[in-house]
């Protein structure tokens, strides 16, 4: 059994996902709320502890992992069952992939070699003019795309930086969020397409991007 995302933690007030669309339910827990998302669930803790994915706990993992980190990703052996589908007024359905962002690539597949996981493909790019290299893993239904330089290793941790979701209809996702998003546009995936969310408008700290299901073949 290889690992699969059972919750984010997220920096982030439950009014401002509710402002993108997204449907938070109350919890016993302390945190602001929780959003269901297939599933994973998203648990808001506020800004008292920062910004953006502070961390995850993960299914499936060694019998010998307790609570540690990733790393330098904060993570935690979850209990928990899978939560009930819930629907969100944006449309959302799932997490298409979650993305990871490290300093040294080499580190990074490292840490996650002992968790049992092992990259599915790679592909190399450009941002900025600046080469990158994004290394894609598979956490039970969703994806974990690893991205930094493919030539460089520097120090510090690794971070999630942002999550994309995938929509039952991106042209009505789109008209929904309105001016708090990008046209929608082809998506790297052939036959997607995406759009990317003015997170900051909504009060949101994580990076959020809309993609069309994958096309049935």
């Amino acid at each position: 059994m290889t690992p699969g995302i059972a919750s984010l933690r997220v920096a982030d007030p439950a009014e401002a996902w509710t402002r993108a669309g997204f449907r938070v339910d109350t919890d016993g827990d302390g945190d602001d709320g929780v959003c269901r998302i297939g599933g994973v669930r998203i648990r808001l803790v506020g800004r008292k502890q920062g910004a953006g994915i502070l961390g995850w706990a993960l299914r499936g993992l060694p019998a010998d992992f307790a609570r540690g980190d990733v790393d330098g990703i904060p993570t935690t052996n979850a209990q928990e069952d899978a939560p009930a589908p819930t629907t969100h007024p944006n449309g959302v359905t799932a997490i298409d992939h979650v993305v990871l962002m490290s300093p040294d690539l080499d580190r990074t597949v490292g840490a996650l070699a002992t968790l049992g996981v092992a990259p599915r493909r790679h592909r190399d790019a450009e941002i900025g003019g600046r080469p990158i290299r994004q290394i894609f893993f598979r956490f039970g239904d969703v994806v974990v795309e690893i991205v930094g330089s493919p030539d460089t290793a520097g120090t510090g941790p690794a971070t999630l930086w942002g999550i994309t979701y995938v929509v039952a209809d991106i042209d009505a996702t789109a008209a929904f969020l309105g001016q708090h998003t990008t046209p929608v546009k082809p998506a790297v995936q052939p036959g997607r397409r995406i759009t990317t969310l003015r997170h900051r408008d909504v009060g949101m700290s994580v990076r959020t991007a809309m993609i069309s299901p994958t096309p049935h073949r």
